[in-house]
C-alpha cells in the first residue's frame, strides 16, 4: 500500500468512511486534532516498524545495494519507508507518549543499516532525524558519532547534509552564550575520533574541528592543541591537512567565501572608497552656498572613511591582532622537538618536508624556543639552486630570535653570505642574500662583524637597483642598532650614536641595581640602550670633573654651578655636582666651608647639593613620582624625535635619501610572519615607450569619432544631462519677485505710450 494515501479498508477499524486520505493531509489534520487520530498514528507507526525490520533483515543477510536483489531493489518500498519516517518526525511533538521510542529506533536504524540502504532513503531518514534534532527532541550529543560515520559513506549528498548539520547545530548551540558542558562532551567525541587509526573518520573529524575553530565557535586552547596534535597522526593525509591548516590560517581568516553573506559574521568589509577630482571640484565651485556645504561635508565623510580603511589595513599588515593555533600550544618545546624528529625520519616528498620546516620555524619563532639542531639541518639546503629556496630562507629567518646563542646560528649565517652574496652570483641571488642578512641581523645583531658589514655595504654602488636598495636597507638597519660598525660617511645622523646590541648573556633589566652600584667613575653606562662607553670617554669625563672641582674656589662660582644643568650623552640632565651620572668629588670642601662661614646664604647654597646627594643615596634605588615623571618626559621627547626623523625633518641636507625606522621589539618580531616573496627582489623595471603608450590607451575611455557639440545636441534623444539640469535650477524667491516687479513696470510704461502717436513739434503756436 503506498504511503502517500490511506485507503478505506485501512481506516475501517476507526469507523471512518473516507475513500482516500494522503499523508500530508492527514498530517495537517493530526496537528489540529491529535486526540482524534490516534488510530491512524498507530497504524502508520506499525507499518514503519515492519518496514524497518525488513530492511534490517536485509542488512543481516549482507545485501549491499539494490543491485543485489534485496528489498531495496524496489524503489516503491524505499519511498514508502522514507515518507513514513518523515511523517512520524513531523507529528512526534504532538504525540510524545505514543512516539516516545521513535527517535531511538530511527537512530538505531541508521547506525545498523545505513550502508545497505539506497541513497535516496538514507538522505530522507537523515532529514527526518535532523528535524527531530532541530525540535530538540533528540540531543546532538547522542547523534554526533552517527553523523560523523555518515560522512564516511561514499555519498556526496549525504556527506554534505551531515557535515552542514553538525556545524550549524554547534554554532546555534553557542550563539547566545558558550555552553561549556555540552562543548566539552562534543569535543571529547571528536578528539577521540581524531586519534583513531581509521583515516576517513579522522579526516572528517579534523575537517569539522578546523571549520569550527575557523568560525571561532570552538576558539579555545583545547581545540587548538587538538589540531596541533594531528600533525603526529600515523596517516600522512591527516598530517598534511593539519599542517596546511596551521600554515594557511591567516589566509583562511581573510577569506569570505561562505560566511561573507551571513548575518552572523563579525567582520563586514566596507567597499573601497575613492575621491575623484570631479567631486572635489563640485564641492568647491558648483552650486549655491548651501549645496556647497553639503558637498564639502560629504567629501569630509569620504576622506574619513578612506583614512579608517588605511588604518585598518595598516593594522592588519603590522599583525597587531595576529593569532594562530600555534600560540595556544601547552608544550611548545615538546611539539617542536617531536615534529623536528619526524622531519628527520620521514620519507615524504619535498613539499611535505617544506611544510614541516615552516611549522617548526614558526613555532620556534612564536615561542622563542631553543632548537639548536634545526639550524645545521637548514644549512644543508641553503644554496641558490635549491628548489623553493626563498621559503626555506624565510623559515630560517623565522626561527631566529634573541634567545638563540649566536654561535648556533653563525654557521648558517656564513653559509647564506658565502653562497648568495658574491661577485659571481646572479643579481636575484645577491638581493635575496642581502635581504636575508638584514632580517637575521634584525633579530640577532651580534652575528654581524665590522669587516663583513663593510663588504656588504659596498653593494650600494651596484648598478642593479635590487642589489643597491637591499644594501641601503642594511645600512639603515645598522644606523639604528650599531652605528659604530659603519664607516663615518655611512652613519648619517643616527638616533643614538652610541647604540650597541646587548651581549647574549647580558641581563635585559637592571632596575634592581642601585645607582651607586651600577654607575661608577670608571664604568659609566647609559640608561636607554644599555651600551657602555669606552675607556677614553670615561677618562675624559674624569678630567672634566677635576677641572670643575678646581674652579670651585669662591662663593660666586659655587652658587652659579649649583643651579647649572648640563646634558649627558643620552640626554639625561645632571647637575654640576654630578648627582645624576657620577659621584661628586669634594676636593677642597673644608676651604669652601671656611669661606662660606662668613655668610649664611653661602652656607645654605653649599649645604643644599650635599643634602640632595644624601637624599638620593638614601633612596637605595627606589624611584619617586618625580623620577617617573622625568622618565616619561624623556621618553616622550625621544618618541617625538623619532617621529620627526620618520618624516624627514631631522635628516641631513647632504643625505636626503637616508631613512630612519623604529626597531621592532622581540615580541613584535616573533609575531611577524616572514614570507619568502618579501625576500625576493621586487623592483619594478622601467617601462618602454610602447608599454607606456599601451597603458595610456588602455586607461582612456572609448570616446568614438569627434563631433561638434551642436551635432551632439541635435542627435541626442531622451532627457537632459546632469550639467544641463544644473543650469535650470529654480531662482531664489527674491530674484523671482524682482523679475515680476520689473516686468510689471515695463507693462505700465507700454500702456502709457500705447495709442498716442508722436506727430512732431508744431511749427506755430
Amino acid at each position: 500500500m503506498p504511503a502517500s494515501e490511506i485507503t478505506a479498508d485501512a481506516l475501517s477499524a476507526s469507523g471512518r468512511t473516507s475513500e482516500k486520505l494522503s499523508l500530508p493531509t492527514l498530517q495537517s489534520k493530526m496537528k489540529c486534532d491529535p486526540e482524534g487520530y490516534e488510530t491512524e498514528l498507530s497504524l502508520i507507526y506499525s507499518q514503519f516498524k515492519s518496514s524497518v525490520e525488513l530492511f534490517q533483515q536485509q542488512a543481516a543477510l549482507n545485501f549491499t545495494s539494490a543491485a543485489s536483489g534485496g528489498v531495496g531493489s524496489d524503489p516503491t518500498v524505499a519511498k514508502d519507508l522514507g515518507d513514513r519516517a518523515m511523517f512520524l518526525a513531523h507529528v512526534t511533538p504532538f504525540y510524545p507518549n505514543q512516539l516516545l521510542g521513535y527517535p531511538k529506533e530511527l537512530v538505531e536504524f541508521l547506525r545498523t543499516s545505513a550502508r545497505v540502504l539506497p541513497s535516496s532513503l538514507r538522505v530522507t531518514v537523515t532529514q527526518a532525524l535532523i528535524l527531530l534534532l532541530n525540535r530538540k527532541i533528540v540531543a546532538i550529543k547522542e547523534t554526533l558519532a552517527l553523523f560523523m560515520e555518515l560522512q564516511v559513506l561514499s555519498d556526496k549528498v549525504l556527506k554534505e547534509l551531515a557535515f552542514s548539520h553538525v556545524i550549524h547545530s554547534i554554532r546555534r548551540m553557542n550563539q547566545k552564550h558558550k555552553n561549556e558542558t555540552e562543548n566539552r562532551a562534543l569535543q571529547s567525541i571528536l578528539f577521540s575520533m581524531l586519534q583513531e587509526e581509521d583515516e576517513k573518520k579522522a579526516m572528517r573529524s579534523l575537517v569539522t574541528i578546523c571549520d569550527l575553530h575557523r568560525r571561532k565557535v570552538w576558539f579555545d586552547d583545547r581545540t587548538a592543541n587538538a589540531i596541533c596534535r594531528a600533525c603526529f597522526h600515523s596517516s600522512s593525509r591527516i598530517m598534511i591537512a593539519a599542517l596546511s591548516f596551521l600554515l594557511d590560517y591567516e589566509k583562511i581568516e581573510q577569506d569570505s567565501d561562505s560566511d561573507a553573506s551571513s548575518d552572523e559574521d563579525e567582520a563586514v568589509h566596507q567597499p573601497h572608497v575613492v575621491v575623484s577630482k570631479e567631486a572635489i571640484y563640485k564641492a568647491k565651485n558648483t552650486g549655491t552656498t548651501s549645496s556647497k556645504k553639503k558637498k564639502k561635508a560629504k567629501l569630509q565623510r569620504v576622506i574619513r572613511s578612506m583614512k579608517k580603511q588605511q588604518r585598518i589595513s595598516s593594522e592588519r599588515d603590522n599583525n597587531s591582532n595576529y593569532y594562530s593555533p600555534l600560540n595556544s600550544l601547552k608544550d611548545a618545546q615538546g611539539f617542536a622537538e617531536k615534529l623536528f624528529s619526524r622531519l628527520q625520519t620521514c620519507g615524504e616528498r619535498f613539499e611535505i618536508k617544506m611544510m614541516i620546516v615552516k611549522v617548526v620555524a614558526r613555532t620556534v619563532g612564536l615561542h622563542r624556543l631553543i632548537l639548536l639542531n634545526f639550524y645545521p639541518f637548514l644549512q644543508k639546503y641553503v644554496q641558490p639552486h635549491q628548489r623553493d629556496v626563498t621559503n626555506l630562507l624565510a623559515a630560517a629567518v623565522q626561527a631566529c630570535h634573541d634567545m638563540v646563542p649566536p654561535d648556533a646560528v653563525e654557521p648558517l649565517f656564513k653559509q647564506i653570505v658565502n653562497q648568495f652574496v658574491h661577485d659571481r652570483s646572479r643579481t636575484e641571488s645577491i638581493a635575496v642574500g642581502l635581504n636575508v642578512v638584514r632580517e637575521i641581523c634584525l633579530r640577532i645583531p651580534l652575528l654581524m662583524t665590522e669587516d663583513l658589514l663593510q663588504d656588504l655595504v659596498l653593494y650600494k654602488k651596484s648598478h642593479e637597483k635590487a642589489v643597491s636598495s637591499a644594501a641601503r636597507s642594511l645600512i639603515s638597519l645598522f644606523r639604528e642598532i650599531c652605528p659604530s660598525l659603519l664607516i663615518k660617511k655611512d652613519r648619517g645622523r643616527p638616533t643614538d650614536p652610541k647604540a650597541k646590541p646587548k651581549a647574549f648573556d647580558q641581563d635585559e633589566d637592571n632596575s634592581g641595581i642601585g645607582e651607586e652600584d651600577a654607575i661608577s667613575d670608571d664604568d659609566i653606562s647609559t640608561h636607554d640602550g644599555g651600551s657602555e662607553f669606552n675607556s677614553d670617554d670615561a677618562a675624559q669625563m674624569e678630567s672634566e670633573e677635576d677641572e670643575s672641582s678646581e674652579d670651585e674656589g669662591d662663593d660666586d662660582s659655587c652658587s652659579d654651578n649649583d643651579n647649572e644643568e648640563v646634558k649627558d650623552i643620552d640626554g639625561m640632565s645632571i647637575d654640576s655636582q654630578g648627582t645624576r651620572g657620577q659621584k661628586r668629588k669634594f676636593v677642597d670642601f673644608d676651604g669652601e666651608l671656611d669661606a662660606a662661614s662668613q655668610s649664611l646664604r653661602a652656607l645654605k647654597r653649599l649645604a643644599g647639593p650635599k643634602l640632595e646627594t644624601d637624599a638620593s643615596d638614601s633612596t637605595d634605588g627606589i624611584l619617586s613620582n618625580e623620577d617617573f615623571q622625568r622618565i616619561k618626559e624623556l621618553k616622550t621627547k625621544k618618541d617625538a624625535k623619532l617621529a620627526l626623523a620618520h618624516h624627514g625633518l631631522l635628516k641631513k641636507a647632504s643625505d636626503p635619501k637616508s631613512t630612519v625606522f623604529k626597531i621592532p621589539t622581540s615580541d613584535q618580531l616573533s609575531l611577524k610572519r616572514v614570507d619568502g616573496v618579501t625576500l625576493e627582489a621586487n623592483i619594478r623595471k622601467k617601462m618602454t615607450k610602447e608599454e607606456r603608450k599601451a597603458l595610456i590607451k588602455a586607461g582612456r575611455e572609448d570616446t568614438g569619432k569627434y563631433q561638434a557639440r551642436a551635432a551632439i545636441k541635435q542627435n541626442k534623444t531622451g532627457g537632459l544631462s546632469n550639467r544641463q539640469k544644473e543650469h535650470k535650477k529654480a531662482m531664489p524667491l527674491a530674484a523671482k519677485r524682482s523679475k515680476v516687479e520689473r516686468s510689471r513696470r515695463q507693462k505700465k510704461i507700454k500702456q502709457k505710450t500705447a495709442g498716442k502717436q508722436f506727430r512732431g513739434r508744431k511749427a506755430w503756436k
